[in-house]
């Protein structure tokens, strides 16, 4: 059997001990000349240094995203610059705005000099931006009427809203930024979600700002309570009696006795009504068609509860003897 050969290239123990010295020596030497050098005054560097813009909440927002830092360079003991270019336990400086919507903007020279004396014990050599550029807009409340989102909901077939849309509460109010505030519309459209609705309505809606908007504008209403009755137009038809006008002897119509119906979408809550009309094809001669010799039927009366009424046949034939 043949011995198995011990690899030349294997590390002593010996070699291996004296390279962890080596290795030990280099990082104590390392850390040894960080610090030492750390230590030492009269750097220079570049960092963003945080800032936190102060002002009454409850009478103004920002528009839109407001600086959280400034470039600045500063000079010093190597460990102040080091906490502050990695922001260990950096207080924010604080900017306070009285009146925030008045301008958009702050120089940055008005306030180097409270900056250099925050920034302490390192120095302020200089502010690297001119400006903070930020917008706010004052706080405004407003009232709007809510109203039937019309492409959210669908009535059942021949099917109509019975009077008014009832909310409660019948005012929606928003509250927002006044350059977004202002160009809402004096109505708020209320989402149903439902489809067919063919029975007295009444649900509780949550209220949703338009995600465009969701960031800026609170809804104080968060719902409301919607109802509203509905009722159907009927379907019907009838036949006609005829009544003819300003007829001449020798006229007659090409079938000697017409069936004349109409078809018509009826009111439901107007039956009775509907009952005691007498309604009549009536076909006035002086109205005729010469060139085709035809009339059009016209039918009377016309109640405004009945819709889409359609008369067939729409003409009658004239025959001359």
């Amino acid at each position: 059997m043949s011995e198995t050969k011990k690899s030349s290239k294997r590390i002593s123990p010996k070699k291996l001990s004296d390279l962890k010295v080596v290795v030990l020596c280099i990082a104590a030497a390392t850390t040894f000349w960080i610090l030492n050098a750390l230590n030492k005054d009269d750097y220079n560097t570049i960092v963003d240094f945080p800032v936190e813009f102060v002002y009454n909440d409850s009478l103004y927002m920002p528009i839109g995203r407001i600086p959280n830092s400034v470039e600045v360079e500063i000079s010093g003991n190597g460990w102040d610059l080091l906490r502050k270019y990695f922001n260990f336990n950096n207080d924010p400086y604080l900017i306070e705005l009285d009146n925030p919507s008045a301008r958009r903007f702050i120089l940055t020279a008005d306030i180097k000099r409270s900056l250099g004396e925050f920034l302490t014990p390192t120095q302020l050599v200089s502010v690297v931006n001119d400006s903070l550029k930020y917008q706010f807009d004052k706080i405004e409340v407003i009232q709007v009427r809510p109203i039937l989102d019309s492409s959210s909901f669908s009535l059942a077939t021949n099917y109509r809203i019975d009077g008014q849309v009832n909310f409660s509460p019948d005012v929606i109010r928003l509250k927002g930024p006044s350059s977004i505030i202002d160009s809402i519309g004096a109505f708020f459209p209320v989402k149903l979600d439902e489809s067919r609705i063919n029975t007295p309505f009444e649900k509780t809606i949550d209220l949703e700002v338009p995600s465009e908007l969701a960031d800026l504008v609170v809804l104080e209403d968060e719902s409301l309570r919607v109802n509203f009755d509905v009722y159907a137009f009927l379907e019907g038809n009838k036949r006609l009696k005829i009544k003819k006008i300003n007829f001449p002897r020798n006229v007659t119509f090409t079938d000697p006795d017409p069936l004349i119906m109409i078809n018509y979408l009826l009111d439901e809550r107007r039956v009775d009504d509907f009952k005691e009309l007498e309604f009549e094809a009536v076909l006035d001669y002086y109205k005729r068609n010469k060139t085709d010799s035809t009339i059009a039927i016209e039918v009377q009366p016309q109640p405004n509860y009945m819709e889409q009424v359609t008369v067939n046949p729409p003409l009658l034939k004239l025959k001359y003897e």
